[in-house]
């Protein structure tokens, strides 16, 4: 890939094309984060936001790939799950957790999907200086960005996981992923979020105004953690609400900043091996 200034030289025909593809699009903080990086690296490349509507998916992805200069794309709400069944391979990761958020191009056309959220995840709450093993966690959500925070939590040695969903069969299956996964975890699909050390809201909820909440807002209390995906608003009523109650907090964007190099990684922009995602 030809490296030379695309801050000084602007888009030409040598510009590698990356995506990231949601429904809605206006919230996606990707672009800005990614194109930091290729001028940090002097990447000739650009991110650009194409918004796609779940039944548009496979259009989609039939027409990327024809496109020899397109080198991928980030999958984000909604469509992390149906991309499973979209690629043409997932790495273990996807497949585990039934979820892909990252897709490259290959050169024959070819889409290999992967999911970093999880991992993206974990190590924002490392650099926030909370170590999540030993930890008591609720997680809000069982969809495809909740579900890769719950593996990346289990990997990463947290003792107790409580999973809240509005749809409850999905969170038992949640579980039961879980458990074949990790036998000593203690794993639950109900329960209370005030015995828990650590909230996660790992669902869209709080994105839009009058969204309801995705935990119990006058339940939170100091000495609880509360840690959002959601990037805008950046803060969410949650987060509002947990300040108030003197919880310490995470913001969504974190998350994606702690995985965007494995993004480009996938993708093929940036050299280097990928570390497990777990």
């Amino acid at each position: 890939m030809d490296g030379t200034s695309r801050t000084a030289a602007g888009i030409t025909g040598r510009t590698r094309v990356y995506g990231i593809v949601a429904d809605p699009i206006y919230h996606v903080k990707a672009p800005e984060v990614m194109g930091a990086l290729f001028a940090r690296h002097g990447i000739d490349g650009v991110l650009v936001p194409l918004h796609v509507p779940p039944d548009g998916l496979p259009a989609l992805m039939d027409g990327l790939r024809h496109l020899r200069n397109f080198g991928g794309f980030i999958a984000t709400v909604p469509h992390k799950t149906a991309m499973t069944g979209l690629c043409d391979a997932i790495t273990r990761e996807a497949e585990q957790i039934g979820a892909v958020n990252c897709v490259r191009r290959e050169a024959d056309g070819r889409m290999v999907g992967t999911m970093l959220d999880g991992v993206g995840f974990v190590e924002a709450l490392r650099a926030s200086g909370v170590e999540p093993r030993g930890r008591s966690a609720a997680l809000a959500g069982a969809g495809g960005a909740a579900s890769a925070i719950a593996f990346a939590l289990a990997e990463a040695g947290v003792a107790r996981l409580t999973i809240l969903n509005r749809t409850a069969d999905k969170a038992r299956a949640l579980a039961e992923r879980l458990r074949a996964a990790y036998p000593d975890l203690t794993v639950a699909a109900e329960g209370a979020q005030a015995d828990h050390d650590l909230l996660v809201n790992g669902t869209s909820l709080g994105m839009r105004a009058g969204d309801a909440a995705p935990f119990d807002l006058a339940a939170l209390h100091a000495g609880q953690f509360v840690a959002e995906a959601i990037m805008d608003p950046e803060t969410t009523p949650l987060l509002a609400a947990a300040s108030a109650a003197g919880c310490r907090v995470q913001k969504g964007l974190p998350m994606l900043e702690c995985q965007i190099a494995l993004m480009a990684r996938h993708m093929g922009a940036l050299s280097g091996a990928l570390p497990d995602a777990g």
